[in-house]
């Protein structure tokens, strides 16, 4: 789409304002309405922000305004906006694209696989719960969801079709291909499954529906959460992320039917998993990046089963309690979470890969056993490492990592660990309901 069809588009359906949009770098989207009139300016000039206001883009209040100038392949309809549109922007500064932009981090890695004639497609499975406040508490916001064991429960998926039939038709209208939908395993809990896309419009996508889920909940009466893990007795919001390299001409790469092992993965495939293998602790920090992650990344069970996330540095073959499941012929990235910024664990995904190719490095054996069930004995027996068990831990993971450093840019990721360690420093200052309740008369 050219500048004038842009025009045209927009004209031809009765858009009034365009929302600037992109995220900052937790994956909250940022935006400005811009009246029609000034369409233009944003795709040239971009649409100015303070930057020190967003935060965590290396800059201070004595710099120049941010420049959000916008990607003219992503202009599209915000059908939940009657009147308004969206374009994804991709931060300026003094006219070059800034490398604290979780979406310039991103392409940056996915120009490397461009160098070699491939491309990255994902698809993600996002999870959310539909909430509402109940006696000042927060429940499912369908109070009949109460089943013990929810997981694909035919009355919970009915009772909320309204909601989830206006999110999966909105995002038809707009191109975004929903394949499946179900009620998962706690109680108010959904998922929502996209068709796999090159890499950059999976990221871009995802934040498009967290936009509409959000307001659309919120016209309902409910709250959409993407929080990795709202309850201690629940299970989590993951995001799994399927994902292959296909060469130019579609094939993918990652497919190789005489795979020995059996799981239908080529020579290629095997590298870059022996990559997300070495650099595992790393990606935890882009995968699994809040306090509240690492409440989701533990072995054990919920009220309602299994966890369903990752505590180990291992995969094998349909293993859903492994870091990454192998479906024939690609693989499922099963550490990142809900609440993870697309654009960088994505980017992070990449550089682990490519790095795992680069080197010839071996992911080692799969793992065809239930790792929940294994004890810390029979870990070390396997040589199988767990992965960090908090967000310090994974900065640390991270910080000492200089492949994952230098392919996202030291400057980032300095900065990245500067917020996420100062939340790891807010949380443990903070005293929690549940020292209240422990400790309070404890001593008495």
């Amino acid at each position: 789409m050219n500048l004038q069809e842009a025009k045209s588009f927009l004209d031809g359906n009765d858009v009034r304002y365009v929302l600037a949009q992109f995220v900052n770098i937790h994956g909250v989207s940022k935006t400005k309405a811009v009246p029609v009139e000034h369409f233009e300016s944003v795709v040239t000039d971009g649409a100015g922000f303070a930057a020190f206001a967003v935060g965590g883009l290396g800059l201070g209040p004595e710099t120049p305004d941010y420049m959000a100038v916008g990607d003219l392949s992503t202009l599209s309809l915000v059908p939940w906006m009657p009147g308004y549109a969206r374009i994804v922007c991709e931060g300026h500064m003094r006219g070059e694209p800034w490398h604290y932009d979780p979406r310039v981090v991103l392409k940056k890695q996915a120009d490397r696989l461009k160098e070699r004639g491939w491309t990255l497609y994902t698809g993600l499975e996002p999870e959310f719960y539909l909430l509402s406040r109940q006696n000042g508490r927060l429940g499912p916001a369908d109070t009949t969801d109460d089943l013990e064991k929810p997981c694909y429960d035919y009355k919970g998926l009915a009772r909320q079709r309204s909601f989830l039939e206006r999110i999966s038709e909105s995002l038809a209208q707009v191109g975004l291909d929903v394949y499946q939908i179900d009620h998962e395993d706690a109680n108010g809990q959904f998922e929502i499954n996209f068709f796999h896309k090159d890499c950059v419009s999976s990221a871009d996508n995802i934040v498009f529906f967290r936009m509409a889920a959000v307001e659309v909940a919120r016209e309902s009466g409910m709250v959409c959460s993407f929080m990795p893990k709202p309850f201690s007795n629940r299970t989590g919001n993951s995001m799994h992320i399927h994902h292959s390299i296909n060469d130019e001409g579609g094939a993918n790469l990652f497919t190789d039917e005489d795979d020995p092992k059996g799981m239908g993965l080529s020579d290629l495939a095997y590298k870059f998993l022996g990559g997300l293998m070495d650099h595992a602790p790393a990606l935890t920090a882009l995968a699994a990046p809040s306090v509240n992650s690492y409440k989701r990344l533990v072995v054990g069970r919920s009220l309602s089963g299994a966890t369903w996330a990752p505590a180990h540095v291992s995969y094998g073959p349909d293993n859903r309690s492994a870091m990454v499941r192998v479906p024939f012929g690609r693989l499922e990235l099963r550490l990142s979470d809900s609440g993870s910024n697309p654009y960088l664990v994505t980017a992070a995904l990449i550089a682990a890969g490519l790095d795992g190719i680069e080197r010839g490095l071996d992911p080692g054996e799969p793992r065809t056993e239930n790792l929940y069930d294994l004890s810390g004995e029979d870990l070390g027996e396997k040589g199988i490492d767990l992965l960090p068990h908090t967000l310090n831990e994974a900065c640390d993971a991270l910080e000492a990592d200089s492949v994952i450093c230098k392919a996202l840019g030291m400057e980032f990721v300095r900065e990245y660990i500067e917020i996420k360690r100062q939340e790891w420093d807010n949380y443990n200052r903070h005293v929690s309901d549940w020292e209240v309740e422990r400790y309070l008369e404890f001593w008495s």
